[in-house]
């Protein structure tokens, strides 16, 4: 069994951030979104991965990725020369995955579930499509499957007006080797893209083993600000450990689950978890409050935060009314004059310097 993650695409929805970077190295909990993706692939026991890049990003994918030592795989990227479809991005990783069934995981998803258990399924019905599922109050925002009671994937509806379940394409497949000639056989969409839906609509009109299985737990969609802000509050309630490792002085309050990279420096802060903050920060009376995540070498001075992902570089200084709900990106800096409002909410792209009057 293989893997192959989808890391490229421009990002649209996340500019300006996704302006001078891959979307799917946006942090979550100061870890890029795709190696939470990395990791639960390698996880279910797959080691074999193909990272497909684009021309763009692809080069900083390489570099903040690696070779895929430090997961415990062997990484191969494969560079896809257009944005055109999943399906495409399939047919060009063909002879990275040969004959081997294999995974295939959108690089800016998050899921709870084991993935383990779903290849296990997979196997044991000898299938040759089997696609994740996950309950969402808006279908027609999504991809939507049609199943029946014996979780027989019986169609896929794209954004569908009148939704025939709630179910949404999670952006998680698994298929048998079958998928190349499903993809030979269909033609390019309305939009010009290669669709990974109607190769799988293609196996269910040719009767193929095709079925659907709804996942445990949460999905997060990190594609827009709230989705990344709101998958940050996420990872932190149920995955942060308190761990400090840096120097956080006797004027300062920690309350609650905070991590504290080594190099870093907190002095006269409140700090109210859950909190990520990296290493080689420099903290100087600030209040952090829950929800917020801070990257390496990142500057505040007299400034509050909560419910904000502030990442690498950044500095903030002098900001004497709470930043909520905001993304402040790598290397911007930030500083404020007087007379602000009581709350400030903030979507700032990478080299930024911004000053408030």
């Amino acid at each position: 069994m293989k893997a192959i993650i989808l890391s490229g695409g421009k990002g649209t929805r996340l500019r300006p951030l996704t302006y001078t970077g891959a979307k799917q190295l946006v942090p979550v909990a100061n870890k890029p979104i795709l190696w939470y993706g990395i990791e639960s692939i390698v996880a279910a026991g797959i080691t074999e991965i193909g990272i497909i890049i684009s021309p763009e990003t692809g080069e900083e994918v390489k570099a903040k990725t690696g070779n895929g030592e430090r997961f415990g795989a062997k990484i191969t990227y494969i560079l896809q020369d257009k944005p055109a479809g999943l399906a495409h991005a399939v047919k060009v990783a063909q002879p990275f995955l040969q004959d081997s069934p294999f995974v295939m995981y959108l690089g800016d998803n998050l899921v709870q579930s084991d993935l383990g258990l779903f290849l296990e399924q997979f196997r044991a019905a000898n299938l040759d499509a089997l696609t994740l599922l996950c309950p969402v109050s808006n279908p027609s925002a999504f991809g939507v499957a049609k199943v029946d009671e014996q979780g027989r994937l019986l169609q896929l509806i794209e954004k569908p007006k009148n939704p025939p379940s709630n179910l949404a394409l999670v952006g998680i497949y698994i298929f048998s080797n079958i998928i190349h000639s499903a993809i030979a056989s269909i033609q390019p969409s309305a939009r010009g893209e290669l669709e990974i839906t109607d190769a799988i609509q293609a196996l269910i009109d040719q009767q193929k083993a095709v079925e659907a299985r709804q996942i445990r737990g949460w999905w997060l969609d990190t594609g827009k600000k709230d989705d990344l802000l709101e998958a940050n509050r996420v990872i932190l309630d149920t995955c942060l450990q308190s761990e400090v490792l840096g120097e956080i002085d006797e004027k300062s309050q920690v309350i609650g689950r905070v991590q504290v990279g080594p190099g870093s420096k907190v002095i006269n802060c409140t700090i109210r978890g859950p909190v990520t903050i990296g290493s080689n920060c420099h903290l100087e009376n600030c209040f952090i409050g829950p929800y917020s995540s801070v990257a390496d070498q990142v500057t505040l001075i007299d400034a509050d935060l909560e419910h904000s992902v502030i990442l690498q570089g950044a500095k903030v200084e002098g900001i004497h009314h709470r930043i909520v709900d905001s993304v402040i990106g790598q290397r911007a800096h930030l500083k404020e004059a007087p007379r602000r409002p009581k709350a400030l909410r903030f979507m700032i792209g990478d080299d930024c310097q911004i000053e408030l009057n």
